[in-house]
């Protein structure tokens, strides 16, 4: 029998807009869920149990009343800790704020309120988000639930994690170098990057960079879409989420939930196992190619192709630094002892960037944008990749030195599948589609053209409708029963601290 925290968002939207199921029993659910699973894995990290269950009995009278119901009315949602909750501790994974407890939500998160959510739970990540590997001084690692002693990738990993196992159907997460995407790779769930302005934020102090973005995760395309749906809306505090007067481009449900079918026999489609410059362990190339195989006759071409990404390493390692000093010089030059060490290092190495090396980063940055928008006019509708480049290793390693025996360049250079994309700006979504050949899930990168959100997300919905039937393909479920039986990551050594 399927508990109601296993449902999907949209069942359990429309179940409770037809009075079949409960807020509050949807919300026992959860909190069930978590109670069992959770020591397992920690994927929630700060709970404020009375207010959520207040929210819930609050959400199902609304539903007795016949009042209107907002898009995720009476639905537990997970909130990433680098997100600011009113009322409710946000951490950002660092010892300098384990008792901060903001006044106000980020605008993203009062979006999410106001449609309806029940926002129940912070979920893990690593230290202000550097890493992907979802572990800190404050709460301690995150274990992936298809293996506590793995990672759960990052930053978003909390989420990720709590998806899989089954503790909510929906999650926020954000994005920089992959942190929507890896978790969702590792976990065997859904994380949509969307385009830098899509989903406002106010709190980027280099407001002018595409890089950072907020964004959805779920267990699928529909359901990651409906989170869209409250996330997206323009902020005036935001200039990348501008518009046109009268022309909203935000926080227009109907453009993305629900989902419009789309013919994937009329897409053109290129392939790629590394964007040609990335380090690619051989488990995910020869998974990544059985996928290519399988998924092939459902386009009207899928073939091995890429742009040219040359610089994308470079352009991303100063770009990236220079958003480490601008939010972080100050607390490694004033309490170094309670910073961790990806913190440290990349304000180090942005402190040594010049302003001809970050001037060249830029027009890197800009060439590698014109030539991806000249390979999509040329007849390419949608790029599928490895969504990340490595199975998912032991949560105790800190980052990947190498994959395969060849060396990384930096801590996060084995997110190369992922922050390639990011410097473009353009869409990305990983969907799980079943294991790899260590048995863990695999996650498929789907990247569309310039502003093309709702092609990536209907394609996505789209292939997972046309993999359902195949046990080799379709989503890779945890073992639940066996998570509540597994002693407690907590005992592991290593499990609180930097490194």
């Amino acid at each position: 029998m399927t508990e109601p925290c296993d449902l999907t968002a949209l069942e359990a939207r429309r179940m409770i807009g037809a009075r079949q199921l409960s807020p509050v029993e949807l919300l026992d659910s959860c909190l069930a869920r978590i109670a069992a699973v959770n020591p397992a894995i920690n994927a929630v990290v700060a709970m404020d149990e009375p207010r959520a269950r207040a929210d819930a009995r609050a959400a199902e009278a609304a539903v007795m009343r016949g009042e209107k119901l907002g898009l995720l009315h009476g639905l537990p949602i997970g909130i990433k800790d680098l997100e600011e909750t009113e009322g409710l501790v946000t951490t950002f994974g660092s010892p300098l704020f384990k008792d901060h407890v903001p006044k106000a939500d980020l605008g993203s998160v009062a979006r999410i309120r106001a449609a309806g959510a029940i926002i129940t739970a912070k979920t893990n990540t690593p230290e202000f988000g550097a890493g992907a590997n979802t572990r800190n001084a404050v709460y301690g690692a995150t274990g992936n639930p298809h293996d506590p002693t793995r990672s759960a990738a990052g930053s978003s990993g909390g989420s990720g994690a709590a998806l899989a196992a089954g503790m909510f159907a929906i999650c926020s997460g954000s994005d920089t170098g992959g942190s929507l995407r890896n978790p969702a790779a590792f976990n065997g769930i859904v994380g949509f990057r969307p385009s830098p302005g899509l989903v406002s934020s106010e709190r980027r102090l280099l407001a002018w960079q595409n890089l950072p973005v907020l964004g959805p995760m779920a267990r699928n395309a529909p359901d990651t879409a409906l989170l869209l749906a409250a996330m997206a809306g323009d902020d005036a505090r935001d200039p990348l989420s501008y518009t046109l007067p009268d022309h909203p481009v935000r926080g227009v449900a109907d453009l993305w939930t629900p989902l419009r079918p789309i013919d994937l026999s009329a897409l053109r489609v290129a392939a790629t196992e590394d964007f040609g410059i990335a380090l690619v362990e051989n488990t995910v190339r020869e998974a990544f190619r059985a996928r290519v195989a399988a998924l092939a006759p459902l386009f009207a071409r899928m073939e091995a192709a890429t742009p040219d990404c040359a610089g994308a390493d470079e352009a991303f390692e100063v770009l990236r630094a220079l958003n480490f000093v601008a939010a972080h010089a100050k607390k490694v030059a004033e309490t170094p002892e309670m910073v961790g060490p990806n913190v440290r290092a990349n304000v180090a190495e942005g402190l040594g960037y010049s302003v001809a090396d970050v001037a060249r980063a830029g027009v890197l940055q800009t060439e590698l944008y014109q030539r991806w928008q000249a390979f999509f006019a040329a007849g390419t509708d949608l790029i599928v990749t490895p969504a990340i480049t490595i199975s998912p290793r032991p949560w105790s390693e800190l980052f990947p030195a190498e994959i395969d025996g060849q060396k990384t360049r930096t801590y996060f250079h084995w997110l190369a599948m992922a922050y390639i994309v990011t410097l473009t700006g353009h869409p990305a979504i990983s969907i799980p589609l079943g294991r790899d050949a260590k048995g863990m899930p695999f996650g498929l990168q789907i990247v569309g053209p310039r502003g093309g959100d709702a092609l990536v997300l209907r394609a996505a919905a789209a292939i997972e409708a046309a993999v359902a039937g195949d046990a080799t393909l379709a989503r890779p479920v945890p073992d639940v029963a066996a998570l509540a039986k597994a002693p407690p990551i907590s005992s592991m050594p290593g499990f609180l601290g930097f490194d």
